[in-house]
C-alpha cells in the first residue's frame, strides 16, 4: 500500500462513518485530482465497492482504497488528522511533493 492512515485520522473516519450510519462495508477512498494552484488536489471520499485496480489495506480498523494508478503521486504518504486552535482536518505527508500552494490543498510532484 503506497499510503498509511495513522491512528488519530483512522478513528476520526470510524467516527463519521458511525455518526452517518454508512454501511459496515464502507471505505474511505483516496486519489488525486487535476486543478489547484500547484497542478494537483487530493481527494478524499466513500465508497462501498472496490476493483481489481485498486489497492486496499486496513488501517487501525478503518479501509483504505486507492486506485493503482495514483501510486506515483502518493507513494509513501501519511494521511493524519490536525487538530488545532486554528485548522482542523485530514493533512497529507506527501514525500514526493516538490511544490504546494499557500492553501496547502494543491501539490506538484
Amino acid at each position: 500500500m503506497s499510503v498509511t492512515l495513522s491512528e488519530k485520522a483512522a478513528s476520526v473516519v470510524k467516527r463519521i462513518i458511525t455518526d452517518q450510519n454508512m454501511p459496515a462495508e464502507t471505505v474511505l477512498r483516496i486519489g488525486v485530482q487535476g486543478g489547484g494552484c500547484s497542478g494537483f488536489s487530493y481527494s478524499l471520499g466513500w465508497d462501498t465497492t472496490t476493483s481489481e485496480r485498486d489497492r486496499v489495506a486496513d488501517f487501525h480498523g478503518v479501509k483504505l482504497a486507492i486506485d493503482k494508478k495514483f501510486d506515483p503521486y502518493l507513494e509513501g504518504t501519511v494521511i493524519d488528522y490536525y487538530d488545532g486552535l486554528e485548522k482542523q482536518g485530514f493533512v497529507f505527508n506527501n514525500p514526493n511533493v516538490v511544490k504546494s500552494c499557500g492553501c496547502g490543498s494543491s501539490f506538484q510532484v
